[in-house]
């Protein structure tokens, strides 16, 4: 068996009936291999406080960049509103938090007058701004549920 191969059948062999590595199964919103680079970087698996830190920033983060996305919809300021998306779908994309890297994608190309993949001009601000709103809904629905995931992995209250 080549090297590559031995190492494949090792990293297999790391999965439990819990998912990636022993952690548990978080669904379709947290990549567990991306998270699991998070966690490695813990110079203790009990406490966990270098990646809780990162975790519990992110979520201040987050809900900053909601309230500034809030306000710049009011102001109807795409330009704003596509950096919000996009500095928020880096700080999610960090941790693996897929459906919330995503949704900020979409929000930075609608305020960028594209849609939703980037790849078609929308020149109506009306239209943008409605498909920022209600993308801002479905982001912040995600977040809540990775946030509640999170918040029971590290066994704090939700």
């Amino acid at each position: 068996m080549t090297e590559a191969a031995q190492r494949r059948v090792d990293s297999s062999e790391d999965r439990s009936e819990e998912g990636f590595s022993g952690l548990p199964d978080f669904g379709d919103s947290i990549d567990p291999a991306t998270f699991e680079q998070i966690l490695e970087m813990d110079d203790d698996e009990e406490e966990r406080d270098f990646s809780r830190s990162i975790v519990y920033g992110f979520f201040e983060q987050a809900e900053g960049t909601f309230k500034k996305m809030e306000s710049n919809i009011a102001k109807g300021d795409l330009a704003s509103l596509s950096s919000l998306g996009h500095f928020l779908k880096g700080s999610s994309a960090t941790l693996g938090l897929t459906k919330v890297k995503d949704s900020c994608e979409k929000i930075q190309n609608y305020g960028a007058h594209k849609d939703a993949s980037g790849t078609v001009d929308e020149p109506d601000d009306t239209t943008c701004l409605n498909r920022i709103k209600h993308t801002l809904a479905d982001v912040r629905m995600e977040y809540m549920e990775v946030e509640k995931v999170l918040k029971r992995f590290y066994n704090d209250s939700v």
